[in-house]
């Protein structure tokens, strides 16, 4: 747009990792006090998405640029499909309690998203909050706090896994926090005070276009 030349896959996979991690946590930060956050899906799905993130990461190095995108496009268009699904509004709205999941699913279906959020460079939120929505059933407002934690927790070994292997640009990577942070926080406060049913529209829209984007990017090399 600006005229400058695009960057590849790699680089952008790395420094918005780092973006990820950093926006997490100010994120969680933002709704720590809002009681939504369960520590025990922290410890379990973040667990288990941060060992797979870092393989994820580690694996990136060794995978073209072209299978990348058309892995974060495919994972992207599967998300932003299941965030469209129907979902009982009185669960979404009710005042969260700790939430009650199989730590092993959680730990084996963290790992598992984990792998492929850690090999294109997202902290894992796009798919983690249908995961917790539609397979652990937690209530929307709780995953979207508890989400930012366990991204933070997945991002962080995300990053590891893409500084090891030389894919990060910290120079790029110091500019994405540096919006991100005030971002993140700002994100954090008014999702707040909006109500589930938007939160939930808003999502699916916007990894929608994101998907569409990069699927019509890569049918037309």
């Amino acid at each position: 747009l600006v005229g400058l030349p695009a960057f590849g896959i790699h680089t952008v996979s790395g420094a918005t990792m780092v973006q990820v991690a950093a926006a997490g946590l100010s994120g969680t930060l933002g709704h720590i006090h809002q009681h939504g956050i369960q520590p025990r899906l922290i410890v379990t799905l973040g667990g288990g998405m941060a060992a797979g993130s870092l393989l994820g990461a580690l694996a990136s190095s060794h995978v073209s640029a072209r299978t990348l995108a058309a892995v974060f496009a495919s994972l992207a268009l599967f998300a932003a499909t299941v965030m469209f699904l129907p979902r009982s509004p009185a669960a979404d709205e009710r005042t969260p309690t700790p939430v009650r999941v199989s730590a092993r699913l959680a730990l084996g279906s963290g790992a598992t998203v984990g792998f492929f959020v850690g090999m294109v460079g997202a902290g894992g939120g796009f798919l983690l909050l249908p995961l917790m929505l539609y397979v652990l059933r937690v209530p929307l407002r709780a995953a979207v706090a508890t989400s930012l934690g366990i991204v933070t927790v997945s991002a962080i070994a995300g990053s590891l896994g893409k500084a090891f292997t030389a894919q990060v640009d910290w120079f790029m990577a110091l500019a994405l926090v540096t919006g991100a942070l005030p971002g993140a926080r700002l994100g954090a406060t008014i999702s707040q005070r909006v109500r589930t049913e938007t939160l939930s529209l808003i999502l699916g829209i916007l990894i929608s276009l994101v998907a569409v984007g990069m699927w019509w990017e890569i049918l037309g090399e």
